[in-house]
């Protein structure tokens, strides 16, 4: 399993969030088979991670976003400078029992 880690300053969080519910890559069909969305608290800022059975199709995801998507204001209106992003692979997924 890969990983594809985002985060990035927002104008607005409910802004951003009909921007990506808006799921303009379509998600489901690009590979992405599960999502998180994280949020400091009282911050517009984001940290999504976005997991994909192949490291191939989490890197064309990330070339889709860079050039179809933060590059076009109608479709990211919310975004602020550019996004930090890395590809990571998933090592250990532990789940501890209470």
């Amino acid at each position: 399993m890969y990983t594809l880690q985002i985060e990035h300053q927002v104008r607005d969080f409910s802004m951003w969030r009909q921007a990506f519910d808006s799921d303009p890559l379509d998600r489901a069909g690009s590979g992405v088979r599960a999502s998180r969305i994280y949020r400091p608290v009282g911050e517009d800022y984001v940290m999504i991670e976005l997991d994909f059975e192949t490291q191939e199709a989490a890197v064309m995801f990330l070339a889709r976003l860079e050039e179809e998507v933060w590059t076009s204001g109608p479709v990211a209106p919310a975004l602020l400078g550019t996004p930090e992003t890395r590809i990571v692979e998933v090592v250990e997924n532990t789940t501890v029992a209470w």
